[in-house]
């Protein structure tokens, strides 16, 4: 019998699920195998397709989109196997035999997970990654102002292959390349436009997903709740997300990107003053961050801070000029800062790449970050003082190699409602700060960053968001809380719940519920389903 084809009917999964068995003295591998094959006799061999610790290609597999090299050290719990489907019905069957067999799975797309929860399991062990790093097509339909891109493909993928088709189409998703696009939007997805159109997330029209008993949903079959929680509700909750389907907008032939540096002893601290009322309320075609860490003086004998302004501006340098002399002198913009360049080789410059890079360099979808971090996340709803950006200086002046971006809210933004999406960081919003520390030995050193981190957090506390103070999700941060090793509490998840996702986290739990009542699809910070509802919801729930 061939079962395996684009995809496996529901009823077939459900009847297949039920009379395979296995054996109590084979491996978990072994037994997953054997789970696999029993849905076809003329699939390829499934062991090409899995890697085991035993394996000498094993840790370049683990390690090959793992972005955080801190969750790779030697401690760090080790899957027992990785398996990378080749299509769609692989994915299928494996969540199938990840279920029958008990063996808890990690989904993995792009590897930047900021706690590697897409790779790792602190909490829960035996585990395996399933690999979604061979799901990469794009499908581009210019006619139709959209494109169909599997979740192992990177953004820079998407763009280049938008970009391909057309040079006035673009898509508002990360400023980061190497992004998987599966876990990048369930998380919403922010990026240099989302001023002018909203994030990734407000612009997915359809999306194929996996879910507990293997069956693969498109928007129809899933329903409007659960295709609202995958688009912003986090990764690793609801299934696995396969493919989006996304809307394209239009971008102009020529667009302007340009980057000035202030440091302190050229009044940066007055400049990021009037960057937090600036940003926010400037025309929404100019998103322009700033980029914050310590740099050498002039003599090389101390160290200050460097305020870098790095921008995209959705038109041609002179009207940027105009814009820029009007709404922030201070930054003494001039025309020689300005690149006008095309969209795509915009996304290259935002990335950090090298003058002339080819865009084809973005269809090697590798990361251009690797190192040991830790990160967390804030939003801003009013200005931070002077006082508060020179206490601010001096503890980053304290760290060995820190970081801050913070990316301009306002525009198109403050259009969505808090609801629209699980994503509630909208109207009312500044700007969000990311905070990192990087080190490169490894975990020798690692609670000294990791408390100076921590330390940085607690000191900015009377600046940024409250009651809750607001997070990103897709900046997983396990100092908010985490899930229990075989208990996923709601009161226990409603602390770093609300603040991902603020009021909209009791919906995400009530869709979980129906959804996953299982808790299948399960990590350190997944949403947890009500344990009261599980019986009462398998009997009248609309999905099966």
């Amino acid at each position: 019998m061939v079962l395996l084809r684009s995809h496996l009917p529901t009823l077939l999964v459900l009847l297949l699920s039920s009379i395979f068995s296995f054996s109590n003295s084979a491996s978990i591998e072994e037994n997953f195998i054997q789970c696999l094959s029993f849905y076809s006799d003329k699939a390829p061999p499934f062991s090409s397709s899995i890697v085991t610790p035993k394996d000498d290609s094993f840790t370049n597999v683990l390690d090959s989109s793992a972005q955080n090299l801190r969750l790779l050290v030697p401690s760090a719990p080790k899957p027992e196997f990785i398996f990378t489907p080749l299509n769609e019905s692989h994915v299928q069957v494996a969540v199938i035999c990840s279920k029958k067999l008990g063996i808890h799975m990690r989904v993995r797309s792009g590897g930047h997970d900021y706690e590697g929860l897409s790779y790792v399991s602190e909490i829960e062990t035996p585990f395996i990654i399933i690999d979604l790093a061979k799901l990469r097509a794009v499908e581009v339909d210019i006619q139709d102002s959209s494109a169909w891109v599997q979740a192992g493909a990177t953004v820079g993928e998407a763009y280049y292959r938008i970009s391909e088709k057309s040079p006035v189409h673009g898509f508002p998703a990360g400023l980061c390349t190497s992004l998987g696009i599966g876990g990048h939007i369930v998380g919403g997805a922010y990026g240099s436009m989302m001023r002018k159109y909203g994030l990734g997330a407000d612009n997915v029209l359809d999306a194929k997903i996996v879910d507990a008993n293997g069956r693969l949903l498109d928007r129809e079959a899933m329903g409007e709740d659960v295709f609202w929680a995958i688009r912003g509700g986090g990764g690793g909750s609801f299934g696995i997300v396969l493919s989006w389907k996304l809307n394209l907008v239009p971008v102009p032939e020529t667009v302007t990107v340009f980057t000035v540096s202030k440091t302190l002893e050229q009044d940066a601290t007055k400049i990021v003053q009037r960057w937090q009322e600036v940003a926010p309320n400037i025309d929404e075609e100019l998103f322009m961050r700033v980029i914050i860490q310590p740099a050498s003086t002039a003599n090389k004998t101390e160290r200050t801070i460097s305020t870098s302004y790095n921008a995209l501006f959705l038109g041609d340098a002179d009207t940027l000029l105009q814009v820029m002399q009007q709404k922030f002198p201070e930054l003494g913009l001039t025309k020689n800062d300005c690149l006008e360049t095309s969209w795509i080789k915009s996304v290259l410059y935002i990335a950090g790449f090298p003058k002339d890079t080819p865009p084809e360099v973005l269809l090697q979808g590798k990361s251009t970050f690797k190192n040991y971090f830790k990160a967390k996340s804030d939003f801003v709803r009013d200005p931070i003082p002077e006082t508060g950006l020179e206490g601010l200086w001096q503890r980053l002046l304290e760290e060995d190699s820190p970081l801050m971006i913070w990316n301009p809210y306002g525009g198109m933004m403050n259009s969505f409602s808090d609801s629209d999406s699980p994503f509630p960081h909208r109207n009312g919003t500044l700007y969000k700060i990311q905070y990192l520390t990087l080190w490169q030995d490894g975990d020798k050193n690692a609670t000294k960053h990791i408390e100076w981190i921590r330390k940085l957090y607690n000191y900015m506390t009377p600046y940024v968001s409250k009651f809750p103070r607001e997070a990103y999700v897709n900046y997983r941060d396990l100092d908010l809380g985490m899930n229990k090793k075989n208990s996923t509490s709601y009161i226990q998840a409603t602390a770093w719940g609300n603040m991902y996702f603020k009021d909209n986290f009791n919906r995400l739990v009530k869709i979980k519920t129906k959804f996953d009542p299982e808790n299948v699809f399960r990590h350190e910070q997944s949403i947890p389903p009500l344990p009261v509802s599980r019986l009462k919801d398998r009997k009248c729930n609309k999905w099966g």
